[in-house]
């Protein structure tokens, strides 16, 4: 089927071109959206007398997107979930759940905007791209922990796995210095 885009979309062309794609992708997704129309002579002339208008918009709300990209780039956004001792999650975290913290920390994200290739499964820093405008995107942190203190501590550099490792090696340092007191204690008795 033949449309003629009315904005930029990915891995498909910029606007005003006519592109030929699958039936099912334009009635599904391009036509109800509004990214696109048939590529008719009736539509083709209708764009051509909208188009000045068209980009003026698509303009507009590049540049909104570019300013809240700016405020968005970089900050980090903490989810608490159980996991396991391993770190493991016990469900995952998904683009609904990082536009939820995103939209508690005063940002306006929708989970569509989210790019996740694969739902995140474990604790820890995992980078997001949030998708604002066909032609402006901005990366964000999900910070994914069991607790607030955890969270700070994961964003201060250490994984799940070496705050383990300190506790394992600190509880085998104790039980150590246990049996050398009573080791030392029964050399005093004898």
């Amino acid at each position: 089927m033949e449309v003629v885009l009315l904005e930029r979309v990915a891995k498909l062309g910029q606007m005003g071109e006519v592109v030929s794609v699958k039936q099912g992708y334009a009635r599904n997704f391009l036509l109800p959206q509004g990214k696109a129309l048939r590529a008719t002579a009736a539509n083709l002339k209708r764009f051509e007398t909208e188009r000045v208008q068209l980009e003026a918009r698509n303009l507009e709300l590049k540049a909104e997107a570019a300013k809240v990209a700016a405020k968005l780039d970089g900050q980090t956004f903490v989810v608490i979930r159980s996991a396991a001792d391993g770190g493991a999650l016990y469900g995952s975290v998904n683009t609904r759940d990082a536009a939820d913290a995103a939209t508690e920390a005063g940002f306006s994200v929708d989970r569509r905007q989210i790019v996740m290739n694969q739902p995140i499964k474990e604790l820890g820093l995992h980078p997001l791209e949030v998708q604002l405008h066909p032609e402006v995107s901005a990366t964000i942190t999900v910070n994914v922990a069991r607790s607030p203190e955890e969270a700070t501590m994961q964003a201060s550099g250490k994984t799940i796995q070496q705050l383990q490792a300190e506790a394992d090696a600190e509880a085998e340092f104790d039980i150590q210095e246990l049996f050398d007191d009573i080791g030392g204690a029964a050399d005093e008795n004898a």
